[in-house]
């Protein structure tokens, strides 16, 4: 495979970096990793053990990104972006010794396809977020988010919904909703939004 990767950056031999992919200073990729083609792993981002990392996406700068996290196509980790795996964090186990990793079970962030997580948003597993789905900056994720909302806050509340171009979508006197970029019409079908085919 082909990809760019620089001097600074840490890449496990077994990780697996598809064509097109830059891999930037200080970034680090574990063990059994997957990234698609053409992703950014910006400066300084971590990508855990055996994360797996959808075409095209984006890991901005200081994004941290843990096991067993599964990112689909052309997702977008805004800078400082946290994606946790620990219901129930502690650095001891009860009896005072350090804790291992048979001491805890790892649960993992799933991102659909074109969601965008904003800059120093947290998202707390395990939670699932829609394809399409915008979580505005700051943000913390503590359920899960369906496709196309907008959603902001501590805890993360949904405020709107997105298109596929990221805008915010207008609401009808119908109850239908136009993405004031392309025109496209959108349903409510029991509260999952539907984009209507012409």
């Amino acid at each position: 495979m082909s990809y760019r990767k620089v001097d600074s950056a840490d890449v496990a031999d077994d990780a697996m970096i598809g064509d097109g992919s830059s891999i930037w200073h200080l970034a680090q990729v574990r063990e059994g990793a997957v990234l698609g083609e053409q992703v950014i792993v910006g400066r300084g981002a971590y990508i855990g053990t055996g994360v797996h990392v959808g075409a095209r996406s984006k890991i901005q700068n200081y994004a941290l990104v843990y096991e067993p996290a599964r990112l689909a196509e052309g997702v977008f980790i805004g800078p400082a972006v946290v994606l946790t795996n620990d219901t129930y964090p502690r650095a001891i186990t009860p009896e005072g010794g350090l804790k291992s990793a048979d001491d805890w079970v790892a649960v993992g962030v799933e991102i659909g396809t074109g969601a965008a997580i904003g800059a120093r948003s947290v998202c707390v597993a395990p939670v699932t977020i829609g394809a399409w789905a915008i979580v505005a900056a700051g943000s913390v994720v503590t359920r899960d988010i369906p496709a196309h909302a907008l959603v902001a806050g501590v805890p993360a509340r949904q405020i709107g919904w997105v298109g596929e171009h990221g805008r915010r979508l207008l609401e009808q006197a119908d109850g239908s909703f136009i993405c004031p970029v392309s025109g496209n019409r959108y349903t409510l079908v029991e509260d999952t939004l539907k984009k209507v085919e012409a």
